[in-house]
């Protein structure tokens, strides 16, 4: 999954301002989205990323991103996906990150990470939504889905895995926000 859409020459430093839109189409990424907001809602702090997940590896990585989606009807930007905030936790280091742990593959894991702080508005109109993907090349360097040291990773090592992220019941999936208003 790469990190912008398009065919790129070279790593942008500008991903931040990219359209988020070249992810829909993705059956590798998981978007969730309100319906348009009734009034402005201001985030303000952290956003926290709990995952309820099962995997048929013992590591992978959860790239959550927070997107402010933009009304048909913005004169400007009319359907925009702006990435307010992104982060990434790769599975071995949920409980700590001194003492990597694996994944114990097809088990309910949990996996919760602290976004890095934002201050945005979402104004009337737009709409709130969460992607979640595993990779997010070449920002983050490939997983190869198995507990181990990645600087010293071969082709070989690197496997397919499935990933699961739950979204009912006890192990609901969910994103945290601090609200301002």
């Amino acid at each position: 999954m790469p990190y912008q859409g398009g065919v790129l020459k070279g790593r942008s430093r500008e991903y931040m301002l990219d359209d988020q839109r070249f992810c829909l189409d993705r059956p590798d990424v998981l978007s969730f989205t309100t319906e348009p907001l009734a009034q402005d809602f201001t985030v303000s702090g952290n956003v926290q990323a709990e995952i309820f997940t099962q995997i048929s590896g013992t590591d992978c990585d959860f790239i959550v991103k927070l997107i402010d989606v933009f009304p048909a009807s913005e004169p400007v930007n009319p359907n925009f996906h702006m990435l307010v905030r992104g982060e990434v936790m790769r599975s071995k280091f949920r409980n700590s990150f001194q003492n990597p742990q694996p994944m114990v593959p097809n088990a309910i894991e949990r996996v919760h990470f602290t976004l890095p702080d934002t201050c945005h508005t979402f104004k009337k109109g737009h709409r709130i939504m969460v992607q979640v993907q595993s990779s997010w090349f070449p920002l983050v360097d490939r997983n190869p889905g198995k507990f181990m040291n990645i600087f010293t990773a071969h082709d070989a090592d690197y496997q397919k895995i499935n990933i699961k992220v739950l979204t009912g019941g006890k192990t609901q999936s969910r994103v945290i926000v601090d609200k301002l208003n």
